[in-house]
């Protein structure tokens, strides 16, 4: 079958395996087609397509799984259809039987009964699951009983899906429908990136380890939860219509070297470097716990198992059309750093990520290696600055060592800084304190420096700040609404601090930044800071909220600097990139152009 004569019809599109696999279809030249039930989600489908790389949007096919014949209208618009690929389905636990069957049973029999249609078919490719793979299509139609023990044995969701395997070959075989079935196991982000945006079964357990609220490791070292990634999965799917012998032909496609599902959680704590749990509670006892303890959807509960699957012929797939497994260890860690980086989906739009300068885990967020560097302050995170690295662009918001989703500590700031590779430092509060020691360190490094409320000429914060142990304890249970009343004076700004709250409940943050307001409180730090203010050589943009200005002292340092300039944003307080952040902006903007253009 020749590239041109190969035209893909992808059900179920919009969702995490769907997406992938025509990101693959594309890359192997073929042209796509999405079925779609609503308009808006086609056009949520071709923005992600677009900022994948795919610019060419697949043609649209409305359907709909309640109507008789699926879609309405003109079918034979599609009779050049060659490969259709059924991901359709939903991927949820707790869901009612009669749900659970509609969305993943019958939608198959609607799927098979139009594929029967089209004059040019050559495949049916349709997603099952590691489990549920390898159903016996003579038994379908099943007795009630049947249904009735196999959905209150295994969960809706899980049973739903051992009766579409064995519906979809059955049907397929009634109506001559050529067919193959691809059984993943956990489907991972994507090898290179690690991009991913479903949040249910394996990677629920990594965000608990992320948070530090797994209390024991789930199983002992036979516990095989295997993975495969997005990317090589989707490029696995696009070659089997090319291949006869795949047709009426099952495949389990999973890496077999993944590590038994205690070793996973420890590789990922480790790379997290979060405390490991030290308990481990074996599967048997697991599933006699209530749920209220497990905090474990008992439908999860049926994947921890021993069992290993027949990946022999899908293995030798892949050998015949080259295609190798990405290593499994780095494939998970990136997954796992996409993650957390995006905050298990709780993260708003933009590019995110992990880095390592100097050997430190940072976040940053904004645009990859980008000469202007945000310090965010205290006790908030680099998310609060997103919304002022956007208007900037070319610009990148990073949390310090030990602080927001930061690894490391005080001591690594300047070497830390060095590494970043910066021009423009932007610190705000403490970062600041950072943005100052670190281009005094290496002023040729750094060609621009901007402060933004410098907490060391301003007022000096109250005593009860300046109590580490009270500050830990406070921040360790404060709200997002009662921080933003505290910081800005407004709850309005409480969903901006949802993250910091999240943040501050992790490891040692909290303990992290309760040291350091200490330390901003005390006169030999500031001094230090004000020293080295004055002797700094370049030039120096502070920005200060016009409700929370520069000490008389400190105007009259900032006085005697012969390259400083001062900007007050009126209404603005200290955490002025929380209340303005387009005035905040503006004001780095102005001041760089102007300096460029001198």
């Amino acid at each position: 079958m020749s590239l041109a004569d190969r035209h893909a019809l992808v059900f179920g599109a919009t969702g995490f395996v769907g997406q992938h696999l025509i990101l693959a279809l594309g890359q192997a030249g073929v042209r796509v087609s999405t079925a779609n039930r609503s308009r808006e989600s086609y056009r949520r489908l071709v923005r992600w397509l677009a900022e994948h790389g795919h610019d060419q949007a697949p043609a649209d096919l409305p359907v709909d799984f309640e109507a008789p014949s699926l879609i309405h209208g003109d079918a034979t618009r599609w009779d050049d259809v060659t490969e259709i690929y059924n991901c359709a389905g939903t991927y949820r636990f707790g869901m009612p039987a009669d749900e659970a069957r509609r969305a993943n049973v019958d939608s198959v029999r609607a799927i098979v009964a139009f594929a029967a249609r089209l004059p040019h078919l050559r495949r049916l490719v349709h997603v099952s699951g590691y489990r549920v793979g390898g159903q016996d299509p003579e038994l379908v139609p099943w007795s009630d009983e049947r249904r009735r023990e196999t959905y209150a044995a295994l969960g809706a969701y899980e049973a739903s899906k051992v009766e579409a395997d064995a519906v979809l070959q059955a049907t397929a075989d009634r109506l001559g429908v050529p067919w193959s079935i691809v059984s993943p196991a956990s489907v991972i982000g994507d090898s290179t990136t690690g991009e991913s945006d479903q949040q249910l079964g394996l990677a629920s357990s990594l965000k608990e380890i992320w948070q530090g609220t797994m209390a024991a490791l789930p199983g002992n070292v036979e516990t095989f939860v295997p993975v495969v990634p997005a990317n090589y999965l989707a490029r696995f799917m696009t070659l089997l219509p090319l291949e006869e012998a795949a047709e009426r032909a099952a495949y389990w496609v999973l890496d077999d070297d993944t590590p038994a599902l205690p070793d996973l959680l420890v590789l990922v704590a480790g790379h997290y470097q979060v405390k490991i749990p030290r308990t481990r509670i074996p599967v048997p006892l697991l599933r006699r716990l209530p749920r209220w303890l497990t905090k474990a959807d008992p439908e999860t509960l049926t994947f921890l198992s021993s069992d290993r699957y027949p990946t022999g012929p899908a293995n030798a797939f892949a050998v015949r059309h080259g295609l190798a497994m990405p290593e499994v260890t780095t494939s998970i860690l990136r997954w796992a750093d996409y993650l957390a980086a995006h905050r298990f989906g709780d993260a708003p739009a933009g590019v995110r990520r992990f880095t390592v300068p100097a050997g430190v885990r940072t976040f940053e967020l904004g645009e990859p290696d980008a000469p202007t560097v945000v310090l965010p302050g205290l006790p908030v995170n680099a998310d609060t600055w997103g919304p002022v690295t956007e208007i900037l662009g070319n610009a990148r918001a990073v949390d310090l060592p030990g602080l927001g989703l930061s690894r490391g500590r005080r001591d690594d700031w300047t070497e830390w800084l060095t590494a970043l590779g910066v021009r423009h430092l932007v610190g705000h509060s403490v970062g600041a304190a950072a943005a100052l020691e670190a281009a005094t360190a290496r002023p040729d490094l750094v060609g621009q420096l901007t402060l933004v409320s410098p907490f060391f000429l301003q007022a000096r914060a109250g005593l009860a700040s300046r109590w580490a142990p009270l500050t830990r304890w406070y921040l360790g249970r404060v709200g997002p609404k009662a921080l933003a009343e505290r910081l800005t004076g407004d709850a309005a700004h409480a969903k901006a601090l949802q993250s910091s709250v999240s943040d501050l409940r992790r490891g040692d943050v909290a303990a992290n930044v309760a040291r350091l307001l200490s330390d901003a409180g005390t006169t030999r730090w500031r001094s230090d800071l004000q020293a080295a203010l004055r002797h700094y050589p370049g030039v120096v943009h502070i920005i200060v909220g016009a409700d929370d200005p520069l000490t008389p002292e400190g105007r009259m340092l900032v006085d005697s600097l012969p390259h400083a300039t001062v900007t007050a944003i009126t209404g603005a307080g200290h955490h002025l990139q929380l209340t303005h952040p387009q005035d905040v902006a503006q004001a780095i903007h102005e001041h760089a152009a102007s300096r460029a253009s001198r």
